[in-house]
């Protein structure tokens, strides 16, 4: 009885904090100032650059998910001398693999640099939440790596998911992504901007790209990275030649599209535990009847969040932001989506783009029009909580100027480097920080506990706290 009574006692406190959160009024902009260290990218000849030894060695490892539920992933690699084999050996033993998958080769031009020869294999057909090894190239070349499958989705199934973006390859990148190694997070949200190779010119650019894949293969190599692409991804470079949008990405970066009935490698959707995750494109045509707005209608039809309760978009420009760098760049894309987030409930937005962080309220705009008024946000409990994560570490530096005074829907906002991730519990609730880069040390500083926009409404929430109640107390 007494185990009942803590268990009652801390479904309460639980309960309170929850409330205080979702709906507290304060408001804060950090007055911390970061002392950066340079935002110059490390030289080619650093250590987390380093090419794996033997010929022909694989390298640039990273692997996402394959599929629509999660049973595959897609394996990408580089080959640079050679093709080389496109197989994947893999199973559920260290160094016995049962099984073999075989991909596809590529590889471009971008002004004189000719890249590595670019390797996508699917492993589909996976159990859930099982551990895999997989092995590479052969002979003394051969690498061997390991992933885990996410659990079966399920409404109670808890996932934690890491959210990086605008990351670059400076010393403040490498911070970043160690802090986030060490988050115990199973997967990244990727918000767009990845390589800023795209600052260089000529041959250099595509020489960044190898560097950059290189250095994130600690990570990527063995946990699914999802995604979604920025500004510095289109290179679009007349004076060299280049005037073909997201080339070095689409031939890079492989994304299960087809998966989800897209048209386009960059937008796209998978369910992945308890979450439903929508992928948009900030650069790509969405206004009324593109084939991002259709694609985006039909897929929030395809919903269900009795399976996936929690539903995630990720994009690149942020739709709320009150950094005076790209102010209301998102407003277009607002114009045309928020009503459709707001009416399906959507719970988190994060983005990229500006180099700072940022986290709402659950606020919305969509009831303005020329006519009547109500141009400002106001609070919506449908609404999602938008989040601005743009400060993995590149080489263009910080925002550090934001508008004053706060607006009322900003909840909390600093210019400094870091990730965030999102732990979620159950079909209820989750917990979310979001942690700083200071000069090498990770630092918590923006923590929040939030409910699921589906299940903690109204009559639903109300059951749902009867049943637990009932199920702690023994009463019936």
């Amino acid at each position: 009885m007494l185990a009942s009574f803590h268990q009652l006692l801390l479904f309460v406190l639980l309960f309170i904090i929850i409330s205080s959160v979702e709906h507290g009024s304060a408001r804060v902009t950090s007055s911390f100032v970061r002392n950066e260290w340079p935002a110059v990218d490390m030289p080619l000849d650093y250590e987390v650059f380093a090419i794996p030894e033997g010929y022909n060695a694989p390298q640039q490892v990273r692997i996402t998910q394959g599929d629509y539920e999660g049973k595959g992933v897609i394996i990408s690699w580089v080959t640079p001398d050679e093709p080389g084999s496109n197989k994947v050996e893999y199973g559920k033993s260290k160094n016995k693999y049962e099984f073999t998958a075989e991909g596809t080769v590529t590889n471009y031009t971008f002004y004189k640099y000719k890249s590595g020869y670019i390797h996508h294999c699917l492993v589909d057909n996976l159990e859930y939440d099982t551990e895999y090894y997989y092995k590479l190239g052969a002979g003394e070349s051969a690498r061997e790596f390991w992933f885990q499958t996410p659990p079966e989705i399920d409404p109670d199934a808890p996932y934690t998911f890491g959210i990086i973006g605008d990351l670059g390859q400076t010393y403040n990148s490498l911070s970043t992504l160690e802090h986030y190694m060490q988050s115990g997070a199973q997967a990244v949200l990727f918000v767009g901007d990845l390589s800023y190779a795209d600052r260089y010119k000529y041959n250099d650019v595509g020489i960044r790209w190898d560097s950059w894949g290189r250095f994130v293969e600690r990570s990527a190599a063995y946990q699914p990275w999802l995604w979604s692409a920025g500004n510095h991804e289109i290179e679009y470079k007349p004076y060299m030649g280049e005037v073909t949008p997201f080339r070095s990405y689409l031939h890079r970066i492989a994304t299960p599209y087809l998966a989800s009935k897209s048209s386009s490698p960059l937008w796209y959707a998978v369910r992945r535990a308890s979450a439903h995750i929508i992928v948009l494109s900030s650069y790509s045509p969405y206004v009324k009847y593109t084939l991002q707005w259709h694609w985006l209608r039909e897929e929030l039809k395809r919903v269900e969040r009795e399976k996936t309760p929690w539903l995630i978009v990720i994009m690149h420009v942020p739709i709320y932001n009150s950094n005076v760098k790209h102010y209301t760049e998102g407003e277009s894309m607002r114009t045309v989506f928020e009503n459709w987030f707001v009416k399906a409930k959507v719970d988190f937005i994060f983005a990229g783009h500006v180099h700072a962080y940022e986290r709402s309220y659950r606020i919305s705009n969509i009831h303005y029009n020329i006519s009547r008024g109500d141009r400002y946000p106001v609070p919506d409990k449908s609404a999602p909580v938008y989040v601005t994560v743009g400060d993995g570490g590149n080489q263009e530096g910080l925002a550090a100027e934001f508008i004053d005074p706060q607006p009322e829907y900003s909840a909390f906002r600093e210019a400094s480097y870091g990730h965030s991730t999102l732990e979620i519990k159950n079909r209820t609730h989750a917990f979310y920080h979001w942690n700083r880069n200071d000069d090498g040390k990770k630092v918590p500083i923006d923590f929040a506990v939030f409910h699921n926009r589906y299940w903690a409404g109204g009559q639903q929430r109300r059951r749902i706290k009867k049943n637990y109640l009932k199920s702690v107390t023994g009463n019936n």
